[in-house]
């Protein structure tokens, strides 16, 4: 069953079950791909239903933090709510120490020695970690590795 085919019966199956909040966040979910589709004049494939849904928990992510910092706990609920589904959908993110193996690697590699390097390791290795790593956190370990 292909991933939209998955939303789709989540959809029904949350709904038989009168779970209107979880309905409601895959029916947005459901929503966000049609929306790409649509603008793109495309079929969306796994990978591409994969990149809306990322971008989607990149997008609750960043609102959580927002919500948060603000103090409104209630909407950061929400947000905590909908991320949880999402992440049910997407791969496994990498650990922070499976993050680290890999930046010390590319360090490695590239022979990066200071912060001026940051752009050359993340340049490696972003294309390796994509789709399986939160960018924010990769951009926060190799900082950490390229001053200490």
């Amino acid at each position: 069953m292909s991933l939209k085919e998955q939303l789709k019966q989540d959809t029904i199956d949350a709904s038989k079950a009168g779970d209107n909040k979880r309905r409601d966040v895959l029916r947005m979910l459901q929503a966000a791909v049609k929306q790409v589709e649509v603008d793109d004049r495309v079929t969306l494939d796994d990978a591409g239903v994969e990149q809306v849904l990322t971008k989607q928990a990149k997008q609750r992510r960043e609102s959580l933090a927002e919500y948060t910092k603000a103090g409104r706990e209630d909407l950061a609920e929400q947000e905590k709510y909908e991320l949880e589904i999402i992440e049910g959908y997407l791969p496994q993110l990498m650990s922070r120490e499976e993050i680290e193996v890999l930046v010390k690697q590319v360090i490695m590699e590239t022979g990066a020695a200071s912060a001026k390097d940051t752009g050359l390791v993340m340049g490696k290795l972003m294309p390796q970690v994509k789709g399986k790593a939160d960018g924010r956190l990769v951009n926060e370990v190799v900082r950490e590795q390229l001053a200490g």
